[in-house]
């Protein structure tokens, strides 16, 4: 295992130092994989005229979606219509779309239908690839990756592969974007006679009168049952812990409303089922033309007594990690151990310079936040860009010096229009960056909230005086399984309230200096960030729009008048000059660097600088 120390590049790596020898190809970043992750990766490396190659197996871009869902029916929403004409703000509730600098390449302008049928998002993954030039090889299926040891390499070594010809690759920088696709078979006595989501039949004339078994309880196991439960005798869904509602636990992956209706089936008693057991406790057999499920069980009342026409696994899908020739460690833990374990910069634990993107990096939010699905890494496509563009081509992570009154409206404007924080929520943030003096500040954005410990390492950017964190969060006792999430007091609506919102709503870390790698280590489990110096929380909105003067920007802007020591109200310059003549300092938007430069006093400024106050100041 390799540490998390940082590498900094600070000279231009030559690829003529790493040419290839014989038919070696070489290319500073390889990103395996032409799905959505691999694309949204190759846009940023390409937009940067970076020197890199997208290899895909399939002879088209995201060919995963060719086959699945098998009913074809998307479950990211793709809402055309927002009542807005901010390309930012849309995004927050369009689920399917890349990011480019062409505004046509939208999901939105590819299908009508708010679940669009999948064969729209491959048209649209393969429009998106033509159009922005992306240089994605087909039909090169990449084995034997390894690490080769290289001097002049800035990670100590590079990746050499093949394709399937025997062809040898080279690169600096590897990206592995090929997703979750191999299906998750346990090993179950009589798995044999188990037919999987992948290829089995979903046409209901095929299980006309018969009995079927799933196992698995999520959208897969739902969208199977849902699209055969009117030709079947009755259905049952197996798992081994209780159903996850998406509506409950604000988690995309779990059970979609929209796969739902068996659940009417099964509360309202029409034989259809669910239930909860370990599939490590049981086996199948087949005897004639029926299929038995046996467990232990001292009682004769069994849910599993009867046999089945039919069983179907429906465990979704792990990462494959064939790919390589050395051994990847997996994150721990039943359900996230189909991931290849990574740290919060999206690198391999393994081997440095070995980068994942895509769904691949779910591990980092699984069950917190989108990072498994488009509308989510395509932000974390984007650090990791960001990541790499310092890490190898010394570029700092992109930022806006604003001055320190200026805070107020950058922050309303970000919370009311970014769609990184809203969809990435806890993990990307904003920070605010001020200058020793507190007059000013750098801003980036969508930042990994995890690497706030690193910040000047990955960024470039250097932090003397203090910082301010913006992340857009859900109530910590509102997202779990069982929640009452239609509860008449669901939602805070005084502004006194607002740390006990439930919703999604921003929340503002203050911290006088970076928090230490110790901090992060030991933050709550439940907690986006270590204990702050100072935390704000803004109250949460049934229109998830944060512009009410009283209780919104009001509590805000005393909350950055605390922590900044200044008043943070902006005047007209009329005001400014009625201060001006009755106070001896000025409110900070009154000031202005020109004034400060030149020595003039607030009055001396006005007079010099306005033209009717210019003329007032004569007469006087």
């Amino acid at each position: 295992m390799f540490s998390t120390g940082i590498i900094l590049v600070t000279f231009c790596l030559c690829p003529l130092a790493l040419t290839s020898v014989g038919s070696n190809v070489y290319h500073d970043y390889c990103v395996i994989g032409a799905g959505p992750g691999g694309l949204q990766i190759g846009y940023f490396l390409h937009r940067a005229g970076r020197d890199y190659v997208i290899f895909e197996k399939a002879n088209q871009s995201g060919n995963f979606f060719q086959t699945y869902p098998r009913h074809r029916k998307l479950i990211s929403i793709n809402k055309r219509h927002t009542g807005h004409k901010n390309v930012e703000f849309n995004l927050r509730h369009d689920w399917n779309s890349l990011i480019s600098d062409d505004e046509s390449l939208l999901m939105t302008k590819y299908s009508k239908e708010m679940f669009p049928h999948a064969d729209d998002l491959v048209r649209y993954f393969n429009d998106y690839t033509k159009r922005l030039n992306l240089n994605v090889q087909y039909n090169l299926e990449m084995s034997k990756i390894q690490p080769i040891p290289n001097a002049t390499s800035p990670d100590g070594h590079v990746f050499n592969m093949q394709d399937q010809t025997g062809q040898d690759y080279t690169c600096r920088t590897l990206i592995v974007a090929t997703g979750l696709w191999k299906p998750n078979i346990p090993k179950i006595p009589g798995m044999e006679y188990v037919q999987g989501y992948e290829n089995v039949s979903i046409d209901p004339e095929d299980y006309e009168g018969k009995t079927v078994l799933i196992l698995g309880r999520g959208n897969a196991a739902f969208e199977i049952a849902g699209q055969i439960y009117g030709s079947t005798n009755h259905i049952h869904l197996v798992g081994r812990n209780r159903l996850r509602l998406a509506w409950e636990t604000h988690y995309v992956g779990d059970l979609r409303a929209v796969n739902v209706a068996l659940l009417d089936t099964y509360q309202l008693k029409s034989l259809d089922g669910v239930l909860e057991i370990p599939l490590s406790s049981v086996r199948f057999e087949k005897i004639k033309d029926k299929i038995y499920i046996l467990e232990v069980s001292k009682f004769d009342n069994q849910p599993f007594r009867k046999s089945y026409d039919v069983v179907i696994r429906a465990l979704g899908f792990t990462f494959d990690s064939s790919i390589f020739n050395t051994h990847l460690t997996r994150v721990k833990g039943f359900r996230a151990s189909k991931y290849p374990a990574i740290y919060h910069n999206y690198e391999s634990v393994d081997k440095a310079g070995l980068f994942y993107a895509g769904s691949t990096t779910h591990s980092l939010d699984y069950r917190k936040s989108a990072g498994g699905f488009i509308h989510g890494f395509r932000y974390t496509a984007r650090a990791l860009h960001r990541l790499l563009e310092w890490r190898y081509e010394n570029i700092p992570w992109p930022s806006r010096h604003l001055p320190a009154t200026a805070l107020f409206n950058t922050i309303i404007k970000r919370i009311n229009e970014a769609s990184g924080p809203y969809q990435m929520t806890s993990v990307l943030g904003d920070v605010a960056i001020f200058s020793q003096d507190g007059k000013s500040f750098d801003y980036i954005e969508d930042y990994p909230v995890n690497l706030m410990d690193s910040l000047e390492q990955r960024t470039g950017l250097v932090s003397k005086g203090s910082v301010l964190v913006l992340t857009l969060e859900y109530g910590q006792n509102f997202s779990f399984p069982g929640s009452d999430v239609f509860s008449p007091e669901r939602a805070q609506t005084a502004p006194l309230l607002a740390l006990k919102s439930n919703f999604l709503h921003p929340l503002l870390y203050y911290y006088k200096q970076l928090p230490t790698a110790v901090q992060m280590a030991s933050k709550q489990k439940d907690m986006a960030l270590p204990r702050p110096d100072a935390l704000h929380h803004i109250l949460e909105d049934f229109l998830a729009t944060w512009d009410a003067p009283e209780s919104h920007h009001v509590p805000l802007r005393r909350f950055l008048e605390h922590i900044m020591d200044s008043d943070q109200r902006n005047f007209f310059s009329e005001t400014c000059f009625r201060l001006a003549m009755t106070h001896m300092s000025l409110p900070e938007s009154c000031e202005n660097q020109y004034m400060k430069g030149k020595g003039l006093s607030g009055l001396q400024y006005y007079a010099t600088h306005d033209s009717n106050l210019s003329h007032f100041s004569s007469k006087r």
